[in-house]
């Protein structure tokens, strides 16, 4: 994870484009920015030539246009960016951050049944991981 650029949130809605689909030229990225977005060509490309020098997209020459494709991936690049926002804002303690993000959203039943789904099979692989450490000691 330390080969992933820190990316700017403007950077991101680019790497968003390339991510969804690729290789794009730069008139091809300017095409499918979000509608609120209105970003000049030459907005566009000093920001792919940011996030070239960072090494998170690369080119490749088609005839007379360069074709911009991911050198990262998206789940790479959030879970450094989430890795960053816990040790940022929370100090690295993952329960602060979920209880102040429980208490402070609005959640639908079906987000709620998603999230208790998912810790009782962080908890089921905890406890797998658990016995199979406890296996390996009495091994020994």
């Amino acid at each position: 994870m330390s080969n992933v650029p820190k990316i700017s949130e403007a950077e991101w809605e680019i790497m968003k484009v390339i991510w969804k689909q690729n290789p794009l030229t730069a008139e091809q990225i300017v095409l499918q920015l979000p509608g609120g977005i209105e970003w000049s060509d030459q907005t566009v490309r000093t920001f792919i030539n940011r996030l070239m020098k960072k090494k998170a997209i690369d080119f490749e020459k088609s005839g007379r246009s360069y074709l911009y494709f991911p050198l990262v991936s998206e789940k790479e690049c959030v879970r450094a960016e989430s890795q960053s926002f816990l040790k940022r804002v929370f100090n690295g303690a993952a329960d602060i951050m979920v209880t102040n993000f429980l208490a402070e959203t609005d959640l639908s039943q079906q987000e709620l049944d998603n999230l208790q789904r998912l810790l009782t099979e962080k908890k089921e692989r905890k406890t797998k991981e658990r016995g199979s450490d406890e296996e390996h000691q009495i091994e020994r």
